[in-house]
């Protein structure tokens, strides 16, 4: 990434100014020791940004402990010979104080932040025999890498070095063929599954939350925390195609939650976090006049030396509650939605953009996770909680509560496949993280629980493109993936991995598979 070092200086003395004399040694040591790496505004170089926003997951002796000892498999060494207790404690204060001033981050930064590798070449086919269809790719966060899976032998045929703190799920192009992956301090990866190599990278935002793909495969939305925007790239190059600030209707600034995709609809999605507003942009070539018509407006700034001419009209619907959490019916009409207090959530019909129905959602749903699947002659949902320990099923139809079904422990992931007669559900929180429940769709019954290693977190199934095996991740430093037999729910295989966490199928993803969380 380019560097600004005056500006970057004009941030470290503001900081200094605002934390006063308890944050000038600190400010001395980050400068010596961490500064290389990490940029002197703290935003990310080699390293990642050390901003608080980025180090939430480091509470309490964390942190302290990392500048103490490093962190294993990674270039971060270990300064407990140079630092005592009271100066590491210090400057772990000084990295979770927020930054006095946020830096622009507009196309010109991110186009200075591309970088596209001069050595990749693009294969004219796969350079192994595989079924293209049933690769799955696995995000190891131990050491921050990928591992490429062969679907039908489940032979590693790669294993890729990612961006820090992978977030939000890969996005696959429309034939499968590139994936793209960030990082929670913006960073954007293209890495080519024919070629198995890294086509390049570049920054799109300071803290992002996710990405979503269009479903012409042709640009990349990104959502960030900060700055309050949204980028979209060009996925052929990574280019900047638009950039833009989010603000509600009052002009009250917002973070981006999360964005989605909604194919039929050819636009995307916002959930903002600030503003009770849900955002749609369209990404259609030849917008229907009835979209302009239903509120869509040009009101982009697009920006920079490869800027796209593409108009990306946004569209803002009021919404009765903050909603940043969201679900979407396979038909991509209805918004299932609900706000982090966890108090209930609401239908947002995106045709006339009103609210049509209210849900009983209580103890922080995880929409995001939620899964369809045909149950008689209805369709239901199925969400997680991530407070309370059951999963909600909702009647699609109807938006009524078919059933809570009762589990040992809040959850955060859950998975089918349409060939599979069970839906599979993690205990993410609590003392029975170890266990994954294994539910009939039709009865609605825990019909088993796994717990294939006590004690350890067992998390995220992905199924293989027919279903046939299930792939659970146990998600720990020294873990692994099981591979499962999906209809004995017997374990076949067993995968050594360093902590991995999603598992993500080229096919059920691209094809939206019922069973997956879009």
């Amino acid at each position: 990434m380019t560097r600004n070092t005056s500006f970057s200086k004009a941030l470290a003395l503001v900081a200094l100014m605002v934390g006063g004399a308890a944050h000038a040694d600190a400010l001395a040591d980050y400068t010596e020791f961490c500064a290389d790496c990490h940029d002197e505004n703290r935003l990310g170089g080699t390293g990642p940004s050390l901003i608080p926003e980025t180090l939430k997951r480091m509470r309490g002796a964390k942190l302290d402990d990392v500048i103490r000892d490093g962190r294993v498999a990674t270039q971060m060494i270990g300064y407990g010979d140079e630092l005592d207790d009271t100066r590491i404690a210090a400057l772990a204060e000084y990295l979770r104080t927020p930054l006095a001033v946020v830096p622009p981050w507009g196309a010109q930064q991110i186009m200075e932040s591309r970088e596209l590798d001069d050595d990749y070449v693009a294969a004219e086919a796969p350079v192994w025999p595989s079924d293209p269809m049933n690769i799955t790719l696995v995000v190891e966060t131990g050491d921050h890498h990928v591992s490429v899976l062969d679907g039908d032998t489940f032979d590693v045929l790669d294993r890729f070095a990612t961006p820090y703190a992978v977030h939000g799920g890969p996005k696959f192009t429309p034939d499968g063929r590139y994936v793209f992956i960030m990082s929670r301090d913006g960073w954007v990866q293209k890495y080519d599954i024919y070629s198995l190599k890294q086509v390049g990278r570049v920054r799109a935002g300071l803290h992002s939350r996710n990405i979503a793909m269009s479903g012409d495969g042709k640009w990349l939305a990104v959502a960030n925390y900060l700055p309050n925007t949204l980028t979209i790239l060009s996925t052929a190059d990574l280019s900047v195609a638009a950039v833009h600030d989010v603000a509600g209707k009052d002009g009250t600034p917002s973070r981006v939650s999360a964005v989605y995709q909604a194919p039929p609809r050819e636009s995307f999605v916002l959930a903002l976090k600030d503003v009770p507003e849900i955002w749609e942009v369209s990404y259609s070539e030849n917008p229907d006049m009835g979209l302009f018509a239903a509120g869509f407006t040009h009101d982009w700034r697009i920006e920079g030396p490869t800027a796209q001419d593409t108009p990306f009209p946004i569209r803002k619907i009021t919404t009765p509650d903050f909603l940043d959490d969201f679900f979407f019916d396979q038909s991509y009409e209805y918004v299932m939605g609900a706000s982090r207090e966890g108090t209930g959530g609401l239908v947002i019909d995106l045709v006339i953009g009103q609210k049509v129905a209210d849900l009983d959602l209580p103890g922080m749903p995880h929409l995001g996770s939620g899964i369809t699947w045909s149950r008689g002659d209805t369709t239901v949902m199925a969400t997680p909680h991530l407070q309370d320990a059951m999963v909600t099923v909702i009647d699609m139809e109807t938006w009524e509560t078919v059933d809570k079904i009762e589990t040992e422990g809040p959850g955060f992931f859950m998975r089918s496949h349409k060939s599979s007669p069970y839906v599979w559900a993690g205990v993410f929180f609590g003392p029975n993280k170890d266990a994954m429940h294994v539910i009939d769709k039709q009865t609605l019954e825990i019909v088993r629980t796994l717990r294939p290693v006590p004690g350890a977190t067992v998390a995220h199934v992905e199924f293989t493109k027919d279903g046939s095996h299930a792939l659970v991740s146990v998600w720990e430093d020294d873990g692994e993936v099981l591979i499962y037999d999906a209809n004995t729910l017997e374990i076949v295989k067993r995968l050594p991995m360093r902590k991995p966490s999603g598992k993500y199928n080229v096919w059920n993803k691209i094809t939206f598979e019922e069973g997956t969380s879009h």
